[in-house]
């Protein structure tokens, strides 16, 4: 059976294998990208995660035939300055970089400095088409947001990135911290990728850590939402639902268009994602990979 994701879920997960909890080895995570990219789902499947480590070590090199033409985002954990170094094995290996993800601050800092010395950075990051600054939900938010608003506006391609859960409680930003953030870089005109914890499409407990899980299509629904000027409350109302039903309506009001703002999500998993669409009946298909 075959069928076509639809626009509003166009690129919506990027392929984290590699990351905690999957932790694939990079062959393998290879392989499976391949199937997910010559697949009916090919639509909903981002970029193939790589860690700047891995790609420093050499461990792409021979994986991949240049004439495949492999895309990848790099997620730079050998910190900012360590991006340009990195990004220099993947031309020899036939690998392009379509967007690199970094933390700018640990939780707690101030992320301003990161910000600047990554948006410094940025002419030296060849063939990126997105850089996405990791920014804790932290004090100086609102005023680094301001700042990677003023770089877009000037053609910098860089966006926010947010965390939404993680090996803490405290990495689950509450539904009306989540909330203030979606409307601030709407207000900003500014797009924006989440990371960690979004296993599931509806808001749920999980019943071994006994974390509350943020639902991807929750954050759908409420960016929709958003989008169209519905204020905080509204968004966090959307975000803290555990009915899946107004969240599908809200979802399916918008599957015929782009994503406004929200770019999407890492998941060490393709197929939990795509199986929750389905049932929700966002996507109709059979499974071939």
């Amino acid at each position: 059976m075959s069928t076509q994701v639809p626009a509003l879920l166009d690129g919506l997960v990027d392929d984290a294998a590699v990351f905690p909890p999957g932790s694939a080895s990079l062959p393998d995570a290879l392989a499976a990208h391949r199937r997910h990219r010559a697949s009916w789902h090919a639509g909903l499947v981002g970029p193939l995660l790589v860690p700047a480590s891995a790609v420093s070590a050499g461990e792409l090199s021979g994986l991949v035939d240049p004439a495949e033409g492999l895309v990848i985002g790099l997620i730079g954990d050998t910190g900012i300055e360590s991006l340009p170094f990195a990004l220099s094995f993947l031309a020899p290996a036939g690998v392009t970089a379509r967007q690199v993800e970094v933390a700018v601050a640990k939780r707690g800092e101030d992320p301003l400095p990161g910000v600047t010395g990554l948006l410094r950075l940025v002419d030296k990051l060849d063939g990126v088409e997105a850089v996405h600054a990791e920014l804790p939900l932290t004090f100086g938010l609102m005023g680094v947001l301001d700042a990677l608003a003023a770089a877009r506006a000037d053609g910098v391609p860089v966006t926010a990135k947010f965390r939404t859960g993680g090996l803490a409680a405290e990495l689950f930003p509450t539904p009306a911290e989540l909330a203030a953030v979606i409307c601030a870089c709407r207000d900003r005109g500014l797009p924006f990728k989440l990371t960690a914890g979004l296993h599931q499409a509806i808001r749920h407990l999980d019943p071994e850590t006994g974390f509350t899980h943020h639902g991807f299509v929750n954050v759908l629904a409420a960016t929709l939402a958003a989008a169209g000027g519905a204020p905080v409350a509204r968004v966090a109302e959307l975000l803290a639902a555990t009915d899946p039903r107004p969240l599908v309506q809200q979802a399916e009001a918008g599957l015929a268009n782009p994503r406004p703002l929200w770019i999407g999500f890492g998941s060490c998993s393709i197929l939990e994602p795509l199986t929750d669409l389905i049932r929700l009946g966002l996507v109709n298909g059979g499974f071939d990979a």
